[in-house]
């Protein structure tokens, strides 16, 4: 396939319109979202979809989220149980990617959950997402809009970078505000935590009022984001440096004078979210080792070193 020119819409004008017939016409768009900006397609149209895979270079056992405008959208794809009709309401929209059962007449591409019984499916809270979700009227399969297990893009100079030629379009509206992806629940058989991510499983703990199990690692991927190496920056990742060793490049947290950047200098979890995928952006584009300090495993903390080691990963 050719390179195709990929437009630049801007959210604030007539992009969103263009947006929307883009996909109509099995095009793809990079859309924000609140969390990243996400590679949209029409969940229907299996050519759009199969697009979606050849930009990213992605696996095809790694299925994709797909984005409704509502509830009674999703309802028409997946089968809700009380656990998770109970978290749709507190947290969609929301960063907050539900596992489920299909319908039978869900009407989605296979490809979509790369031909698993069930899809991740979510409701954004971004503005510009949810004007596009309506505007288009159906399931949107997104997946973040990068080259598989590339950094994720936060910003639309990160899609450009990544997937210009690859594309259609990219819908600027700015930069995203969480910063993290989804964080995933599935239901096989009991609320279990997929992925971490910009939902603190702690909040999804206290609505549920039970423990979350967890996923087992090694285990064939049934959402995004569970291949081992994934989120990997070009440059080699070493993981709670407490100091800079020679040729390195330093991503720091808290108080850090070594640091190149910061996550947060202030020690601001929420803070460090938002800048992660942006800091590693700019420390990779410098092509030296990045040594990272100590994150806190608590809250936020968990779904960034959950990120950071799936960078740090070795590569296969």
């Amino acid at each position: 396939m050719k390179p195709v020119t990929t437009q630049m819409l801007d959210a604030k004008g007539e992009g969103v319109k263009h947006a929307a017939e883009i996909l109509r016409g099995g095009g793809l768009v990079a859309f924000p979202t609140e969390t990243v900006y996400g590679l949209g397609a029409d969940a229907r149209n299996g050519r759009a979809v199969a697009r979606i895979f050849k930009a990213k270079g992605r696996p095809a056992f790694n299925p994709l989220i797909i984005h409704v405008a509502n509830l009674e959208m999703a309802e028409q794809i997946a089968v809700f149980n009380d656990d998770a009709r109970h978290l749709a309401s507190a947290f969609w929209p929301g960063p907050l990617t539900l596992v489920l059962p299909l319908q039978p007449d869900a009407g989605l591409s296979p490809l979509v959950s790369a031909g698993l019984p069930s899809v991740g499916i979510r409701l954004p809270a971004h503005a510009t997402a949810r004007q596009l979700l309506s505007k288009f009227g159906g399931p949107i399969a997104a997946p973040s809009a990068n080259r598989s297990g590339k950094i994720s893009p936060t910003t639309p100079a990160h899609v450009a970078a990544g997937l210009s030629g690859h594309i259609d379009a990219i819908l600027d509206a700015g930069a995203c505000d969480v910063g993290l992806e989804s964080t995933i629940i599935g239901f096989d058989p009991v609320p279990t935590l997929l992925r971490s991510g910009g939902l603190p499983s702690d909040a999804i703990k206290a609505c549920l009022g039970t423990p979350l199990a967890s996923h087992t690692p090694g285990e064939a991927p049934n959402a995004p984001g569970q291949l081992t190496s994934h989120y990997a920056p070009t440059a080699p990742i070493r993981l709670n440096a407490t100091t800079k060793r020679a040729g390195e490049i330093k991503l720091g947290f808290g108080p850090c004078d070594d640091a190149d950047l910061n996550l947060s200098p202030s020690g601001d979890l929420v803070e460090a979210a938002a800048n992660l995928f942006q800091h590693l952006h700019k420390l990779d584009a410098q092509n030296a080792p990045i040594a990272v300090a100590p994150i806190p495993n608590t809250g936020l903390g968990i779904a960034i070193n959950d990120r950071l080691s799936r960078a740090a990963a070795p590569r296969p």
